[in-house]
């Protein structure tokens, strides 16, 4: 087997398949005459800029017509050939965005991922995330689902799109998925966290993820009024979306409330989650926590339906999406 070197992509497409000698054919075919025997095959290594890497593919060549056959193996070294799906875990401080989804001439989460992936892919890409987190919230580990055309491996996406997204945003793993991986309709469950800060002096450092509390609140009274909002229930009146036509039935299987040191941690995890619906639990909550209703008072919420009957919608800053399971 053969090996001529030719750089760039262009000398390459010059040649294929166009039936006429070209000045880049002649000069191929120069080259190749010094080393070819009757074996008319060939590794043909290229460069393509845009990727900035370089190929070795199968080539035969036919000096009478002055063509290249190319034959592409579907890996080379490891490297996807073809279109394939991949999911993402993202990380962000949701603190200066405008929430997760796309908006016009709005700063949000998946409009920058989407940015990089089509610079990386010069095309627009379809990125899909596991849930909708409103402006401010934050997300350790939110999940994404995209297919992409590109000649990378899983690690090289990675550390291209942590090359340019902003500080704000890193992707923390991304891996092979089948072609029908769906990030939002394939979720089983996700876990959110919302922090409250009840020290005494404000928190610097930590002031864009916690929720700041003039009142120490009565943990025991809101882990009562947490175990009826448990399990299966018409969350209408917890839902920030006054014009929701779909099912607000939803399952939380677990509410925790724990107190460490200086923060209250609210944890929640169910099936899926309505707009506002985390927030406006806690401040539902923290409502009984400050002694304004019994913890009794949260079943009449339920049974309403109404949302003027819970309580306040909590900052955003406090919540954080934690994990999403599959």
């Amino acid at each position: 087997m053969k090996r001529i070197v030719i750089l760039p992509l262009c000398l390459l497409l010059l040649c294929g398949g166009c039936g006429k000698k070209s000045s880049a054919a002649e000069n191929i075919q120069e080259q190749y005459s010094r080393v070819a025997t009757a074996q008319m095959e060939a590794e043909v290594t290229f460069h393509t800029p845009q990727e900035d890497r370089s190929f070795t593919l199968q080539c035969t060549f036919t000096p009478e017509e002055s063509t290249v056959t190319v034959t592409a193996p579907e890996t080379v070294k490891g490297v996807t050939a073809t279109v394939s799906g991949e999911e993402l875990t993202i990380a962000y401080d949701g603190t200066r965005f405008f929430g997760w989804e796309h908006q016009p001439d709005k700063e949000t989460i998946q409009g920058k991922l989407e940015a990089v992936l089509e610079r990386l892919q010069s095309r627009p890409v379809d990125l899909i995330g596991a849930g909708r987190t409103d402006a401010g919230v934050h997300a350790r580990a939110m999940v994404a689902s995209v297919r992409l055309d590109v000649r990378r491996s899983p690690e090289e996406i990675r550390d291209y799109m942590n090359r340019y997204l902003p500080d704000a945003i890193a992707v923390r793993e991304v891996k092979e998925a089948s072609d029908r991986f769906h990030a939002r309709y394939n979720a089983l469950g996700k876990t959110y966290r919302y922090t409250c800060f009840i020290g005494p002096v404000k928190p610097v450092f930590d002031r864009k993820y916690v929720t700041l509390l003039d009142f120490s609140p009565d943990i025991e009274k809101m882990r009562r009024a947490a175990e009826l909002l448990q399990g299966e229930h018409d969350f209408r009146a917890f839902c920030g979306n006054p014009r929701m036509k779909k099912s607000t039935v939803r399952l939380v299987d677990t509410i925790q409330i724990e107190e460490r040191k200086d923060r209250i941690l609210f944890t929640f995890h169910g099936t899926g989650f309505l707009q506002n619906m985390v927030r406006i639990l806690v401040g539902t909550l923290l409502e009984v926590g400050r002694g304004r209703w019994e913890p009794a008072y949260v079943r009449e919420i339920l049974d309403s339906k109404d949302r003027k009957l819970a309580g306040p919608t909590a900052p955003p800053e406090g919540l954080c999406l934690m994990k999403v399971d599959y």
